[in-house]
């Protein structure tokens, strides 16, 4: 019997636990729009505590997440400052202008990382000729940058100024808890440089659904209007919730784990001739590399990678990534890059590759 293929396409592919589903099936549930779920309110509870914040809220998604800051910060015909490779603005269907008529004005920062120096003459003047900026959005870690923690003397520069600038400050904590046991600072000291923060429980934390906003009283009364808006206002929920809470519980500092077992991917795959590390050094759970054409494209060397049970992300012309999880474990993070070190022109060629 052959042997299930390393899936190392995303963190969002990772399956609940036995004990987690224990923990979801025996969740004391109630009507969450009504505000009636005990677990919901819980998770609610503890994850604005996590963050040092008055109130969360609970929602399926981190792209609702983020999109419901965008909206509680800005009004049509504002601007938000942001990487232009952040996942609010790539990564999310056009919602800052889809849904709110919010224009993005984006900056390449370093792997995705934005400094003071880089944006502090974005705002525009108070000029009825001009959008209004409104919304300093940060990702951290930053996803497409490969994974990078943003430094936090960076991010206490840029909100100080964004205070005497009045604007708002967000933060896309998709993998927060990633940049929490990278850099040993706790996550209400991430947050407390930011109005609204989101956080996901289905990636590295290996809940199946969710995650949540957190920020002011007021901010997340606002969020629970436009959480409801964009149909996100969920009934028995607790069930979703239990997940989350059993993660935050018992999942966050294995996450060294995933990252030590990114940076043996990304030994691999720098021992391959044609392929090179995107961002060196590798920090938490993400590896983006870049093909040479002359060895292959992305998509043939994920076709090649498959065919040795290996699966990764093709996410363009030459562009691959992988990630760790809880779902892969040291031997198979071995396995998969012996695999790595096997990609080669002879191979490649070698193979009929299907589409």
């Amino acid at each position: 019997m052959s042997r299930p293929p390393i899936d190392l396409r995303s963190d969002t592919v990772t399956k609940p636990t036995p004990a987690m589903r224990l923990a979801m099936a025996e969740a004391e549930v109630g009507d969450d729009v009504y505000g009636e779920d005990p677990t919901v309110l819980a998770l609610e509870a503890r994850t604005a505590a996590l963050l040092g914040k008055e109130a969360a809220l609970f929602t399926p998604s981190g792209t609702m997440a983020n999109q419901i800051a965008v909206g509680v910060h800005c009004r049509p015909g504002d601007e938000l400052i942001c990487s232009a490779t952040s996942h609010v603005y790539l990564w999310e269907a056009g919602g800052i202008a889809r849904l709110w008529g919010v224009t993005p004005r984006t900056f390449p920062g370093d792997a995705g990382l934005l400094t003071l120096a880089e944006i502090e003459e974005s705002v525009r003047p108070d000029d009825q000729h001009f959008v209004r900026t409104r919304l300093v959005t940060l990702e951290n870690t930053h996803n497409r940058g490969g994974g990078p923690v943003h430094p936090i003397e960076d991010v206490r520069a840029i909100a100080r100024w964004a205070k005497q600038q009045g604007l708002a400050m967000h933060l896309d904590g998709a993998r927060l808890m990633n940049a929490v046991v990278a850099s040993g600072i706790a996550a209400s000291e991430w947050a407390k440089s930011f109005d609204t923060v989101s956080i996901c429980f289905s990636k590295g934390l290996g809940a199946p659904v969710g995650s949540a906003l957190a920020g002011s009283t007021e901010a997340i009364l606002q969020a629970r209007r436009l959480r409801k808006l964009l149909g996100g206002g969920m009934r028995q929920a607790g069930i979703l919730a239990a997940g989350a809470l059993y993660a935050l519980g018992h999942n966050v500092e294995r996450l060294a784990e995933d990252h030590a077992h990114a940076l043996i991917l990304a030994e691999a795959f720098s021992d391959v001739e044609g392929v090179q590390i995107e961002s060196w050094p590798v920090e938490t759970n993400l590896v983006w590399v870049t093909v040479d054409p002359a060895l292959a494209t992305a998509a043939e060397v994920a076709a090649h990678l498959r065919l040795h049970g290996v699966l990764t992300s093709a996410l363009g012309d030459q562009t691959l990534r992988a990630c760790t999880h809880l779902d892969v474990s040291r031997a198979d993070v071995e396995r998969a890059a012996e695999v790595i070190r096997g990609i080669e022109p002879e191979a490649l060629a070698a193979e009929t590759v299907v589409y």
